[in-house]
């Protein structure tokens, strides 16, 4: 009996040897794996394919954010944060609608016990959270949850005919996946009260005026001007782009002596990379750094 123990402990090894030989290159697997998407459409862009596009795509409901297209979205961004050859990601729709909002449909009859016991919206958060730069490319309407997600971007580009909006008030309710907040923070108080209270519009100029967008593009060169934003971005060490990127955002949540505290605290740790080693080796040598993101 023991011996017969003894050749199955011998014999298992050499069996996922064999097992593992059959198997096909774990990178088909994974592409095997890719999910198929029934909302939106990722593809990569740019000279060096460092840029994925996120492109909503629901044209029949002028891509309103139903459930499942905010699920492709986070799971898009999952694949997209882990893929090493991508720099940054643009988010875009049509040229009619970037969103014209949240699916109000499939909104109209959740109950309040529904609402708040499964955290109603709060997996939209993830756009916000993802670590690389995600850039916004917003054609036509982005309309309540529309302009909620456009806003939770880190730069926001707008074709020229544009229209940016929050009018939850004129369904009898208010933004629930930051507008109230990050508006604010965006425009001041004034205008984004303005715009709360009356569910009214404002154009691309006026939201470039007030500090939503970063700039305004004809509608057939945004993508284009997003995507080359998009590579600019990429060209740099990825992992001091991350904590660039985090810096920036502090701003929001601290005091200013605690974001500038926060800022050196980044800053000391960009000297233990890398990259800054090569950035500013580089800079003495007159050539073009070349970034290994360690």
């Amino acid at each position: 009996m023991a011996a017969a123990c003894a050749l199955r402990r011998l014999r298992l090894p050499l069996l996922l040897s064999a097992a593992a030989a059959r198997r096909p290159p774990r990178r088909f697997l994974a592409a095997a794996a890719a999910p198929q998407f029934q909302y939106i459409v990722v593809e990569k862009r740019g000279s060096a394919q460092s840029v994925a596009v996120i492109r909503l795509n629901r044209p029949q409901a002028l891509n309103a954010l139903c459930d499942g297209l905010m699920t492709e979205v986070s799971e898009a961004l999952d694949a997209l944060e882990r893929d090493p050859g991508v720099g940054a990601v643009v988010i875009t729709g049509s040229e009619k609608a970037f969103a014209a909002g949240a699916d109000i449909k499939e909104m109209q009859g959740r109950t309040f016990q529904e609402c708040y016991a499964g955290n109603f919206l709060a997996h939209w958060n993830r756009v916000s959270t993802v670590r690389k730069p995600v850039i916004a490319a917003v054609n036509g309407y982005a309309l309540g949850g529309g302009c909620e997600l456009a806003m939770m971007c880190d730069i926001i580009y707008a074709g020229e005919k544009a229209q940016f909006g929050q009018p939850e008030i004129l369904l009898g309710t208010i933004p629930g996946a930051g507008g109230t907040q990050r508006l604010t923070r965006a425009v001041g108080k004034s205008l984004a009260m303005e715009m709360v209270l009356t569910g009214e519009r404002i154009s691309a100029q006026e939201a470039k005026a007030a500090g939503l967008v970063s700039r305004v593009c004809p509608v057939d060169k945004l993508l284009d001007e997003a995507v080359s934003c998009g590579e600019k971005i990429a060209r740099n060490s990825k992992l001091v782009t991350a904590m660039a990127k985090e810096a920036v955002n502090t701003a929001f949540e601290m005091t200013l002596a605690e974001g500038n505290k926060a800022e050196k605290r980044l800053f000391h740790a960009t000297f233990a990379t890398d990259d800054r080693k090569e950035g500013m080796r580089a800079f003495v040598e007159k050539r073009q750094a070349n970034f290994k993101d360690h």
